[in-house]
């Protein structure tokens, strides 16, 4: 969908550029996934996981942008990407229609600083705006610093899903299930 760019200023003035990712986006987004799948337990897949080609990325972005009840919003400091955050149709069945999915990650550098509240709010107002009736998210149960975020932007937990997730390492943690009303 098509996303006019806005700026706002982060907890530690800086100038941050919101906008609809581009096909020129995608060898950034794909480095991005590497860096931040290595950075953080809390993302799905681990970094070796991460094989999509520049011509599939390339093809992601662009089926995003065309799409009426979508957005990759990008998050960019100085003309750098910082992070980014994702509105997704749950299904394409009617009885879903009222439902849309919420991602959103930062490279750990830029946490803390109120970008990510700033770019939940901005998807969370467009898809209300566009028809949406909930948005939902998963997040890692021990994930407190964004279940925070989350209940202050009002999302409420609705359920656990146990060993959701397996670690290299054997260990495995569980997700939170998340919604809010809009």
């Amino acid at each position: 969908m098509k996303f006019d760019t806005i700026q706002f200023i982060d907890k530690l003035g800086r100038k941050v550029c919101l906008r609809n990712a581009e096909e020129a986006d995608a060898a950034a987004l794909i480095d991005y996934l590497r860096i931040t799948t290595a950075e953080t337990p809390y993302l799905i897949r681990e970094s070796d996981e991460v094989t999509i080609s520049l011509e599939q990325e390339k093809c992601f972005i662009q089926r995003v942008k065309d799409a009426e009840r979508e957005l990759l919003l990008i998050a960019e400091i100085d003309g750098k990407h910082i992070g980014n955050c994702s509105l997704m149709n749950i299904a394409s069945y009617k009885r879903y229609g009222h439902r849309c999915g919420l991602a959103i990650a930062l490279y750990q550098e830029y946490c803390g600083c109120g970008i990510g509240k700033v770019m939940m709010q901005t998807v969370l107002d467009v898809a209300k705006n566009i028809g949406y009736e909930q948005a939902e998210l998963e997040v890692i149960s021990d994930n407190q610093k964004a279940i925070a975020l989350y209940r202050n932007l009002g999302f409420e937990k609705y359920g656990t899903f146990p060993n959701n997730m397996k670690y290299a390492d054997g260990t495995y943690a569980s997700a939170d299930w998340m919604m809010k009303k809009l």
